[in-house]
């Protein structure tokens, strides 16, 4: 089962996040890329985890598993040293 995202405020990424819950479904990439309405690459390059991707496109994938991608406050005091 997916751990909670909270629970890694650092370094959980999104492709891992996308690869967990297309396993989840049993799910190949070209079925997700199919059900969300993106390409083969472009999956492929989500879950490869490239670091420029086109956010309506991210969020055509999240919205599949309930999930978006957007502008959330940061609690920086998560980075602050003791």
């Amino acid at each position: 089962m997916m751990q909670n995202l909270e629970s890694h405020p650092k370094g959980y990424s999104l492709a891992a996040f996308v690869k967990a819950k297309r396993k989840e479904q049993k799910w190949t990439q070209v079925q997700l890329a199919d059900y969300a309405g993106v390409g083969l690459r472009f999956v492929r390059e989500l879950e490869q985890g490239k670091t420029s991707l086109r956010l309506d496109k991210v969020n055509q994938v999240l919205d599949l598993f309930s999930a978006c991608m957007g502008p959330v406050s940061i609690d920086r005091s998560i980075y602050a040293d003791s």
